[in-house]
C-alpha cells in the first residue's frame, strides 16, 4: 500500500491545476468578508458539504485573498490506497513547520 504525502505550495498555478483536476472551484464562505473582502476562502468541490453556504468567486479574487492574508496549502494528490485526494486545508505561511516545507519546495 503506498502512504498518502502531503505537499505545501503557495504557487497559484500549481493550486488552480490541483483544484480544477478534481472539479474543484475557489469560493467564499456566504456571510463573511464585505466592502472589497471575499473574506474566508475555500476549495468548493462538487458533492461536498459546501452547498448552500459557499459562493464561486474568480480565481484572481480567490488568489489575492490567499496573497494578502499570507496563506500555503496544504494537499494530497493520492489517497494511501492511491486514489485522487481531495484533501486540502489552507494555512498561515508563517507556522515554522510550514515556513520549512515551503523553504524546500522553492529549493527543489
Amino acid at each position: 500500500m503506498a502512504s498518502a504525502t502531503r505537499k505545501v505550495t503557495t504557487d497559484h498555478d500549481e493550486i488552480r491545476r490541483w483544484a480544477e483536476a478534481r472539479g474543484a472551484k475557489p469560493a467564499h464562505a456566504l456571510g463573511t468578508g464585505g466592502e472589497g473582502d471575499v473574506g474566508v476562502i475555500r476549495l468548493d468541490f462538487p458533492g461536498y458539504s459546501g452547498e448552500g453556504k459557499l459562493e464561486e468567486i474568480s480565481w484572481d479574487d480567490f488568489f489575492e485573498k490567499f496573497d494578502d492574508s499570507e496563506l500555503a496549502l496544504i494537499y494530497q494528490e493520492t489517497t494511501a490506497e492511491g486514489e485522487p485526494s481531495n484533501f486540502n486545508k489552507l494555512v498561515s505561511r508563517h507556522n515554522p513547520k510550514i515556513e520549512e516545507e515551503l523553504g524546500k519546495e522553492e529549493a527543489a
